[in-house]
């Protein structure tokens, strides 16, 4: 099971990279040392997931074999010392230590999502979480400075407000990541090490401009960090200049809602960084995928692409729905969002805008009514965190997973009290569900106030 991880250059896995290396083999964007050999990578993530290496099983089965082992052994003494010395290791004899650094069907999987994001390699972990705390540790350092959009998921907010800033000193601006001049003016020279976006924000939807904060933060010797867990296969941020691709692999990617998994996808040097036995954070902090994890994980990415495709045709022709009705809502895919033309231009033909999209009730009050009776009378959908299930999932952001911003943090990011966060699914019929949902909304109007009911609209 040699070259899983599909890299262009070979792992050098445990010897200790040279001081001040951030993982990328330079210093802050120099670009002295000999580049890696360039090696054709298909565009379409779903021609890409088929082109890459396919790892059989051990014995000829057409899966690969699940290797659940925590320890491997070596059949002669001084193995041992040249595994630790990083002369031997998977790319180099097949061979390999403890799971915690590589596991052969962990590996796999990280081929995979390498192939997916087009990236020379990648390596996935317990959480999406993990990936994200991992990856800024490694590239930001105690006192390093990150430029941050505004409106991220709430435990990365937090992470970059508060945890970070108490545990090593990490200081975070928060900016509107569409503002150009905005974004330059909050780089500290010498100080910024990450710019980090999301590719499609949570939960507002706002569209990064990923080639302008590739260039901006380039042009600052930073690296772009950006997560892509809301649109899989529909954009791919490395192509379009991105450092570092992140992943909550928990959601649209696993599709079942009964995995909590992450990825981090880059430079093969990142990842040789990362599993570092002297100060790597992924080797020191051990966020361990699984293999049993992997293994199933890899069986689904084959058809994430047809599921994404489904996702975002019910979410568009439900947005579009919506807005004849005459509600509030958010999604890329409608002409009017502001930033339609970008993700046309920057997303991956045939995949659409997504399978997410938000419908602001005006309070708090209303959006909960409206869940309610969309589970519990209806049967449209669930009210659950999380997305990318097979069905409808819907929270209240404010009070739910942007809980852990300030309410004037969530009020410039755009999160208003009454802001449903809809990820579509695409089970059962297209009219069954929307049948379903207009069921829900005429129920919920029924019950509005006078003032209300003036302020809203009317019942359907």
């Amino acid at each position: 099971m040699a070259h899983v991880l599909a890299a262009a250059e070979p792992l050098t896995l445990l010897k200790r990279p040279p001081p001040q290396n951030d993982g990328f083999g330079d210093d802050n964007g120099s670009t002295e040392e000999k580049a890696p050999k360039a090696r054709r990578r298909e565009s379409d993530p779903a021609a890409a997931l088929a082109a890459a290496r396919h790892e059989f099983g051990e014995h000829g089965g057409v899966n690969m074999s699940i290797e659940a082992s925590a320890t491997f052994t070596v059949m002669e003494p001084d193995t041992m010392r040249r595994l630790f010395t990083g002369e031997l290791g998977p790319e180099r004899g097949d061979l390999y230590i403890y799971s915690r650094h590589f596991n052969p069907t962990v590996l796999a999987l990280g081929r995979q999502m390498a192939a997916l994001e087009g990236t020379e390699a990648a390596y996935c972990t317990a959480s999406g979480m993990s990936a994200i705390s991992c990856v800024l540790m490694q590239l930001v350092g105690a006192g390093g400075h990150v430029v941050a959009s505004r409106c991220l998921y709430g435990g990365t907010h937090a992470l970059l407000s508060r945890f970070l800033p108490r545990t090593s000193g990490v200081q975070a601006t928060f900016v509107d990541a569409d503002d150009e001049a905005a974004v330059r003016a909050a780089i500290r020279p010498g100080e910024t090490r990450v710019v980090y976006v999301e590719t499609m924000s949570n939960p507002t939807l706002a569209v990064a401009d990923i080639p302008m904060l590739a260039r901006v933060a380039h042009e600052a010797g930073a690296k772009l960090v950006v997560d892509n867990t809301f649109t899989p296969v529909v954009v791919s941020p490395a192509r379009l200049g991105a450092d570092i691709v992140v992943h909550s692999v928990s959601k649209f990617i696993s599709g079942g809602a009964d995995i909590i998994a992450g990825a981090i996808c880059g430079p093969a040097s990142l990842v040789n960084s990362m599993m570092d036995l002297q100060d790597g954070a992924l080797m020191l902090l051990g966020p361990t995928m699984n293999a049993k994890v992997a293994s199933e994980l890899a069986a689904r990415l084959p058809h994430l692409p047809l599921r994404m495709q489904e996702h975002s045709r019910r979410a568009a022709e439900f947005a579009a729905r919506m807005r004849r009705q005459g509600l509030r809502v958010t999604y890329p895919g409608l002409p009017d969002h502001p930033h339609h033309a970008r993700l046309r231009a920057m997303g991956n033909p045939g995949y659409g805008a997504g399978g997410m999209l938000c419908l602001d009730m005006g309070t708090e009050e209303r959006a909960n009514r409206l869940m309610y009776h969309l589970q519990n009378t209806t049967q449209f959908g669930l009210m659950a965190v999380s997305l990318g299930f097979y069905d409808t999932l819907m929270s209240c952001s404010g009070n739910s997973t942007s809980s852990e911003m300030d309410p004037e943090d969530r009020a410039r990011a755009g999160i208003s009290p009454g802001l449903i966060r809809m990820s579509v699914g695409y089970n059962g019929t297209l009219e069954q569900r929307w049948a379903q949902f207009e069921r829900a909304l005429a129920l919920m109007q029924q019950q509005d106030t006078p003032a209300a009911a003036g302020k809203y609209g009317k019942p359907v």
